[in-house]
């Protein structure tokens, strides 16, 4: 996915793209690459100050890594996803937890609650691939009340996942007209879409480290369980599918810093909070 892409053409078919997404992100078993995230929905959480009691809505929540941070500090969450499967992921976590949050499918670009439901609203990685950008910042917006927060955790362009979609766009072209997800950890698409909503919006640099067995392992498990790797893996054949694990491997070697057999690989994210007029 290119992040230089910033215009949507009127003829882009942003529905159609949404079924594709969806069978990506059904595809595969996010959780399993979901859970070694956890350590971003707690900071994330912090960076809300979250107060218990208050009512949070977790958007693209996938398998609940923001949900059950915020129902640690003893919040009323909502956790939402448009994969079922990822859903079941995250309720079995609250269950072992004994954790009590409540599940919902939903389409973070139709949330299907009334204006100002919510004290928190926030997505990690999740809100980001939404097709319709202004819709999906609306929705989040509409769902939380005047005066509350939203929350995203995005990765930025040029981190380390902005240029494995790169890498991923390189061999297959995303959808015409589709604004690029990685636009979204950038202060001035932030602006775009939520300045007019906002009396504050702040946007921190953060690194998520990925720590994995080594570089290969690293394509093993997103190869087989991160659902847009696995479609490129599976629409490429040959010479294409190994110039793109060739390029993919020169470009997790160029970034891991671990400096013996492993994988220690940071990845630049914007940690946002926003407040809602």
């Amino acid at each position: 996915m290119s992040a230089v892409d910033t215009a949507v053409s009127p003829a882009a078919d942003l529905a159609a793209v949404k079924v594709r997404q969806q069978a990506a992100w059904s595809t595969g078993n996010y959780a399993v690459v979901g859970t070694t995230l956890q350590i971003v929905g707690e900071n994330l959480c912090e960076a809300l100050d979250l107060r218990s009691g208050s009512r949070v809505l977790d958007v693209a929540a996938g398998n609940g890594n923001a949900t059950l941070a915020a129902a640690r500090r003893f919040c009323e969450v909502t956790s939402t996803d448009y994969v079922p499967t990822l859903l079941d992921a995250g309720r079995a976590r609250a269950n072992a937890e004994g954790l009590a949050v409540q599940f919902q499918e939903a389409d973070a670009e139709a949330l299907p609650f009334a204006d100002a439901s919510f004290d928190v609203v926030m997505s990690t990685f999740g809100v980001m691939f939404t097709p319709n950008q202004e819709q999906a910042a609306n929705e989040l917006v509409r769902v939380c009340r005047p005066g509350g927060k939203i929350g995203l955790a995005n990765w930025t362009p040029d981190s380390f996942i902005g240029q494995v979609f790169k890498t991923i766009g390189k061999y297959i072209p995303p959808p015409a007209g589709v604004k690029s997800p990685a636009l979204w950890g950038t202060q001035a698409r932030l602006d775009e879409l939520l300045r007019s909503h906002a009396t504050r919006i702040e946007a921190t640099s953060r690194e998520f480290v990925f720590r994995y067995r080594s570089p290969s392992h690293f394509v093993e498990v997103f190869r087989t369980y991160y659902g847009p790797m696995n479609k490129a893996f599976a629409a490429l054949e040959g010479d294409r599918q190994a110039a793109f694990l060739g390029d993919l491997m020169a470009l997790i070697e160029d970034c891991n810093r671990s400096g013996d057999r492993t994988l220690v690989l940071p990845s630049e994210y914007l940690e946002v909070v926003v407040e809602r007029k």
